[in-house]
């Protein structure tokens, strides 16, 4: 068990082995090896439920390496829906590094990895893929999809308002009792941070520090079109700081228009890739391109890849989808023509954390000229089919606390706009921010020393202030695709 000085996380004593916990060797997708302990811990479905039933939250921890060890670092994924234990294997070093502050806890949140019993719903709904299908039509499919699926949960045994960020907060301080801690660190990114912020509301006072990037604010949940413009001002900025790829992208925000109003004249006959190998005749849409550029704005290198697709197409050049990350992909496009298909962690929390009506009216006023639409997070087409889900207006204020909390930020990240983040953070009394410029969303990607810095002088407790380092920006030339 933990035995914590109240004072100085530099007092705590080194971590003994949890309860129900198996020592093993964790290795990594590229084969790198380190000891590890794997725990789980029981929790209610749904807490406002007498005899709901009860779930495993499962976590690896990887014990503390420094000297002076600290509390237990707990590792809050994105999405919602990635598995913390998986982030291991593309955030090695970042885990690393983080262990000289005290172990750090991969944890599976509710709903995910190895802590997912939620069965993945296949509906009877298809999008056609030869043929064109209105915005109207497109979104009538999903919404008919998720009808189906919230009956399949249910019929399934799955209380699926038990899924939801109040309650994965929940799990965090049954996390720490379970390995015995005064308090805990958060560390987090996108959603992930969501989920720290709403921590802090819930269990303010056992938490020792929070360490976030790519902010996502308990209202925000669904992003504003509009700042997804500024960031293209941004980026277009950033573009035109390299004279080959200025040359190529003038304007990127009517190279996109351009090609959109090209799609809607005439959609384009692509030969897509299907999970069996087969190939299929999809014909590609505006809509499409404005999901696909959903998922590549996140970092400047996949934006570079997608305004290489833009410009294929204003071309007349067929594009190379299949050469995109399917993890960037929006699913009728990895897979054309299955069935629509819902992960229910996923849909649930973001159901549940919604949006306010003020922000609800600016989402579809801003949508109908922002350059992607409402395509940036197609949950919005979901709002209000499952009410009793929704977590309600109180839990999208922003949290107050005087808990240390580290914000960093990318200049360049699609995802979660720079100024949003601001927002999410600004009534927290102690807040210190580090924006990097030409970082994207996936901060903790990056290699960059002086970030690495300041997080260990933010652990150790040590004085740290806002401020700006900048990164080397990806070459945003254009490449074949």
């Amino acid at each position: 068990m933990l035995s914590m000085a109240p004072s100085s996380p530099c007092h705590v004593v080194q971590a003994a082995v949890a309860a129900d916990e198996e020592k093993f060797v964790f290795e990594t997708w590229n084969k790198q090896k380190v000891d590890a302990f794997k725990g789980s811990f029981a929790v209610p479905e749904n807490r406002k439920i007498a005899g709901s039933r009860t779930i495993a939250i499962k976590y690896v921890r990887l014990p503390a390496t420094g000297k002076n060890g600290g509390p237990p670092i707990v590792y809050l994924s994105g999405g919602p829906g990635s598995s913390g234990i998986a982030a291991i294997n593309y955030r090695y070093a970042m885990f690393m590094a983080m262990r000289q502050h005290g172990d750090v806890i991969a944890l599976d949140q509710r709903g995910t990895g190895a802590s997912n019993i939620v069965p993945i719903c296949h509906s009877k709904q298809r999008i056609p893929i030869a043929r064109e299908v209105s915005d109207r039509k497109f979104v009538e499919y999903h919404q008919e999809a998720l009808k189906e699926c919230l009956v399949f949960w249910a019929e399934n045994g799955v209380d699926l308002a038990g899924y939801n960020t109040v309650q994965s907060a929940q799990d965090l301080d049954a996390l720490r009792r379970h390995l015995g801690a005064e308090k805990i660190v958060l560390w987090g990114t996108s959603y992930g941070s969501h989920l720290a912020l709403a921590a802090l509301k819930e269990m303010d006072d056992r938490i020792a520090r929070v360490v976030v990037s790519s902010v996502e604010g308990l209202d925000q949940t669904i992003k504003l079109p509009a700042r997804t413009d500024e960031y293209l001002g941004r980026l277009q900025a950033a573009i035109d700081s390299q004279p080959v790829a200025k040359t190529a992208y003038p304007d990127i925000k009517a190279l996109m228009l351009r090609v959109h109003s090209k799609l809607d004249r005439n959609p384009i006959a692509l030969k897509l890739k299907s999970k069996d190998g087969s190939k299929v005749d999809y014909l590609l849409q505006r809509h499409d391109l404005q999901m696909i550029a959903g998922g590549l704005i996140a970092d400047p290198k996949s934006a570079a890849q997608l305004l290489s697709i833009y410009r294929a197409l204003d071309q007349g050049v067929e594009p190379m989808l299949e050469r995109i990350p399917s993890r960037l992909l929006p699913d009728h496009l990895i897979d054309p023509g299955a069935p629509i298909s819902f992960e229910g962690m996923p849909v649930a929390m973001d159901l549940a954390s919604g949006m306010t009506m003020a922000r609800r009216s600016k989402v579809f006023e801003q949508s109908r000229t922002a350059v992607l639409g409402d395509y940036l997070d197609f949950t919005i087409n979901y709002d209000g089919m499952a009410p009793k889900l929704d977590l309600g207006d109180a839990f999208r204020v922003n949290p107050t606390s005087k808990v240390p909390v580290l914000v960093l930020s990318g200049t360049l990240d699609g995802r979660t706009d720079i100024k949003s983040q601001s927002e999410a953070v600004s009534k927290l009394g102690n807040v210190t921010k580090l924006t990097i410029t030409n970082a994207g969303h996936n901060l903790f990607d990056e290699s960059s020393s002086e970030m690495r810095e300041t997080i260990d002088r933010f652990m150790e407790g040590k004085a740290v202030h806002d401020a700006t380092i900048t990164i080397a920006l990806p070459d945003m030339a254009p490449k074949a695709l």
